[in-house]
């Protein structure tokens, strides 16, 4: 199939499509937990694939290292266009919006107060060890596949997943702390800052 994506083939692109959009789907939700966004960065990755389908190399098995690599840089673009619709929104200031009680209802389900408490730590992380980690545990890539998705060397995978690991578990369980003796509600999800880049 690989030779038939590059050639410009059609059928080769809805192959891929069948085979691999959940998987990127799935790896898309967990480091934005946004469906919506999830399912725009889906779209806007198998359209650069389709876009630069010249620039796949001809060797290799599965296009799904290949296609998550392009998903996390759709996904960077994604946090900067956030950043920058939120800096602007910022300005405009409040406009006497009706608060939205969403973020409440899913602070009281079961297991909220320690997802956020994961994303809080999550996005505290730099985004090459935030990355890594996405894709080898969330997205199931290999250390080799990762390595190849990200354009760098399997033994910095490693080391990265070990650091992200590590400062993941520290994070978590310091942010869960904290949300349990302050009370505090599962914060809303929020774009990692430049700081944690």
């Amino acid at each position: 199939m690989r030779e038939r994506f590059r050639a410009g083939d059609p059928a080769a692109l809805g192959e891929a499509y069948d085979e691999h959009a959940r998987v990127l789907h799935r790896y898309a939700l967990r480091v934005c937990g946004d469906p919506a966004t999830a399912e725009d960065v889906v779209s806007a990755a198998f359209l650069e694939a389709w876009r630069c389908r010249r620039s796949l190399r001809p060797d290799g098995g599965s296009l799904r290292p290949w296609l998550l690599g392009i998903a996390t840089n759709v996904l960077r673009g994604t946090a900067r266009e956030a950043r920058r619709r939120d800096a602007a929104l910022a300005r405009i200031g409040d406009r006497g919006v009706l608060p939205d009680f969403a973020d409440e209802v899913v602070s009281r389900m079961t297991g909220a107060e320690q997802l956020a408490a994961a994303r809080t730590a999550l996005e505290r992380l730099r985004r090459r060890d935030r990355e890594v980690f996405a894709l080898v545990v969330w997205a199931g890539l290999d250390y080799a596949s990762a390595a190849e998705a990200l354009g760098i060397p399997v033994g910095t995978v490693r080391s990265r997943l070990s650091r992200a690991r590590e400062r993941l578990r520290t994070l978590a369980e310091a942010e869960l702390r904290a949300r349990r003796r302050t009370g505090a509600p599962a914060a809303p999800h929020r774009p990692a800052t430049e700081e944690s880049l």
